[in-house]
């Protein structure tokens, strides 16, 4: 339970930073979603940066690994997950999953968005 504790308030944190960014940057006169963007690096470099620490050192806490990479990381952004999972690959050198997942989450995740668009036409 304490670790379901410890995401849950990572992940409150990381979302509510997200939602402030994102509605400051977002609001700029762009086309570009300048918000969203940052944190998808943002939050790439934060999830590389906390579990690379992490595998280094055995005197912090899983607890750090949670709170940081799998609760802020995670509501700050999923696509941090995504970005490192797709590092996981390629340092293994496979090479045809790195491609396959990145291919089929990002045609899946639009064709999501759209359908669910769609949907919500039907409510």
């Amino acid at each position: 339970m304490k670790q379901a504790l410890l995401v849950f308030l990572g992940g409150g944190f990381g979302s509510v930073l997200r939602y402030f960014l994102g509605k400051w940057l977002n609001n700029l006169e762009s086309a570009l979603p300048y918000g969203t963007f940052l944190v998808n690096v943002v939050g790439s470099f934060l999830i590389g940066l906390v579990l690379g620490y992490l595998a280094k050192t055995t005197t912090v806490s899983e607890n750090y690994s949670l709170i940081l990479a799998v609760g802020f990381c995670g509501g700050f952004t999923t696509f941090s997950a995504f970005a490192y999972e797709n590092y996981l690959f390629l340092k293994h050198g496979d090479y045809l999953s790195f491609f396959t997942y990145t291919f089929v989450s990002i045609v899946l995740g639009i064709l999501a968005v759209f359908l669910g668009l769609y949907s919500s036409k039907l409510l």
